[in-house]
C-alpha cells in the first residue's frame, strides 16, 4: 500500500514522504479500513514542524487523524462491524466514553500512534464510529476532530439553548462547524474574520452577525455592540494566548468561552481579572471521545448538516494539501480524497 510518514528529523512538509509498505493485518479485536478520504487540522501543521507531542522516541508517524473508508476485513472476536461498512475514524482510539484522563493521550491517531493517511489503516474495533449513508467518504472525513471539537465546546461541556449567541473566531474547520450546530440548536452567531469574502460566506452559512477584525482591530466591542453591551453567552475560542483577553470582554457575564486552539501561540500574559469578576466559565476543549463522536454524527444526520468543504486534493498531492492549510485562504475543512 501507499502511505505518507513524517520524519521527525526533518520539518513541514519536507518532513512528508509517501513510502510503499505492506498493508496491515487486523489482530484480535481489530478492523481493517480501505480509508477513502482523510482531512487535514491545524495540529497537524504542527505535527510536521515538530510542535507537536509524539511517541515518545519514535522516529516517523503516519500523520493525520480524520479519516473515513470501509471496512474490508475484521479480526478475530470483532462485534461491532462487518466487511463493508462505512467507518469514521475516532481520534481518541482510547477514549471510549467518560471524562478524559491523561492516559487518553497515547492514543492520539497521527501524532502519539499511526494515522489515517494510508491506503489501508487498522484501528481497534472500539475507535471507530458508523459513517451514515447520507455523508460521503469526503464530508465524513471531517468530523472526528474538528466537527468533534465544537459539538463537545456547545454541547457537551456545554448547554447551548435556542436564543442564546456564539461567537466564532476564524472561518476554519472548528469555527464554521461550530457555525453550522449554533444555527442548528437556533442560537444566534457572530463570525470574525479578517477576509471580506469568507464573511459572506459565513453570512451565507447562517451568520447572523459580521465583524472583520482587520477594519476592527477592537473586535471585542463590536461583539458588544452587537449584543446590546451584554456579550454572547458561548466564545468558540481557536486564537489561543492572542485573542483571549479580547475573547475574555465579549462574553456576557456568568458566560463560557472554550478554549480550543492556538492559533495565536501560547506564551503571553493573560489577565485573570475578567474571569473572576464577571463570573465566567473558562473551560478546555480537547476534541472529545467515541461516544460524543456517535452522539454528534446522529445530529448531523438527522439536521441534514453538510459538513463544509473548500478544497479536496488527491492523494498523491498530499503535501500541496498541507501547503493550502498553512496559507489560510482555506474556509471550513480540506480534504484527501483516496
Amino acid at each position: 500500500m501507499k502511505v505518507f510518514q513524517v520524519d521527525f528529523s526533518r520539518r513541514d512538509t519536507d518532513a512528508l514522504s509517501m513510502q510503499e509498505l505492506p498493508a496491515p493485518k487486523p489482530a484480535r479485536g481489530e478492523v481493517l479500513v480501505r480509508m477513502r478520504a482523510a482531512s487535514l487540522n491545524y495540529r497537524d501543521l504542527l505535527v510536521t514542524r515538530g510542535l507537536y507531542p509524539a511517541q515518545p522516541g519514535a522516529q516517523k508517524v503516519v500523520p493525520l487523524s480524520d479519516g473515513a473508508g470501509e471496512v474490508v476485513e475484521i479480526g478475530e472476536g470483532v462485534t461491532r462491524f462487518r466487511s463493508g461498512d462505512r467507518v469514521v475514524s475516532s481520534f481518541f482510539q482510547g477514549w471510549i466514553d467518560g471524562v478524559f484522563r491523561p492516559a487518553h493521550m497515547a492514543t492520539a491517531l497521527g501524532g502519539a500512534i499511526d494515522g489515517v493517511l494510508a491506503q489501508y489503516a487498522k484501528f481497534s474495533e472500539h475507535g471507530l464510529a458508523p459513517l451514515p449513508d447520507c455523508l460521503s467518504f469526503e464530508q465524513g472525513a471531517t468530523l472526528p476532530c474538528a466537527a468533534l471539537t465544537a459539538w463537545h465546546a456547545l454541547f457537551e461541556k456545554g448547554v447551548l439553548l435556542p436564543g442564546e449567541s456564539v461567537l466564532v473566531l476564524g472561518t476554519g474547520g472548528v469555527s464554521i462547524f461550530a457555525l453550522q450546530f449554533g444555527r442548528m440548536a437556533g442560537a444566534r452567531v457572530i463570525a470574525i474574520s479578517s477576509s471580506e469574502a469568507k464573511l459572506a460566506r459565513a453570512k451565507a452559512l447562517g451568520a447572523d452577525g459580521l465583524i472583520n477584525y482587520t477594519t476592527h482591530p477592537d473586535w471585542e466591542k463590536e461583539v458588544l455592540a452587537l449584543t446590546g453591551g451584554a456579550g454572547v453567552d458561548h466564545v468558540v475560542e481557536v486564537g489561543g494566548a492572542g485573542t483571549l483577553p479580547r475573547s475574555l470582554e465579549a462574553v456576557r457575564a456568568a458566560g463560557r468561552v472554550s478554549l480550543i486552539g492556538v492559533l495565536t501561540g501560547l506564551q503571553d500574559k493573560i489577565n485573570p481579572r475578567p474571569i473572576l469578576t464577571k463570573s465566567l466559565t473558562v473551560q478546555g476543549i480537547y476534541v472529545g471521545s467515541r461516544a460524543m463522536l456517535e452522539r454528534m454524527i446522529a445530529a448531523v444526520e438527522a439536521n441534514r448538516i453538510e459538513p463544509v468543504i473548500d478544497r479536496v486534493f488527491p492523494f498523491d498531492t498530499a503535501p500541496d494539501a498541507y501547503r493550502y492549510l498553512a496559507s489560510a485562504q482555506h474556509l471550513g475543512k480540506v480534504v484527501i480524497r483516496f
